[in-house]
């Protein structure tokens, strides 16, 4: 594993200040969400790292479902940024 392939979107100085924001709180999901996969991959049965990660997941979930509800336009971004797919509505 790799740390320098996780995304470092935003800087040093608005982590500081932007701890509480979406945006923050969906990157900081997603680098938890790689690392675990990462880590699911050499350890296929760790059944509470499973767990934990569709917890992480369902939790980003929440939140990129807001911000697509509040801001459309800084949701595209943030997908866009982060490489991952859009969510299906029901």
């Amino acid at each position: 594993m790799v740390k320098s392939s996780f995304i470092s979107i935003i800087s040093q100085e608005d982590k500081k200040e932007n701890k509480g924001s979406v945006e923050f709180q969906i990157v900081s999901f997603t680098n938890k969400i790689r690392r675990l996969t990462s880590h699911l991959e050499l350890h296929r049965k760790d059944y509470l790292s499973q767990r934990g990660l569709r917890k992480i997941l369902g939790k980003r979930q929440r939140l990129l479902s807001y911000l697509a509800k509040k801001n459309g336009v800084r949701y595209k971004e943030l997908i866009s940024q982060l490489n991952i797919r859009e969510s299906k509505t029901r």
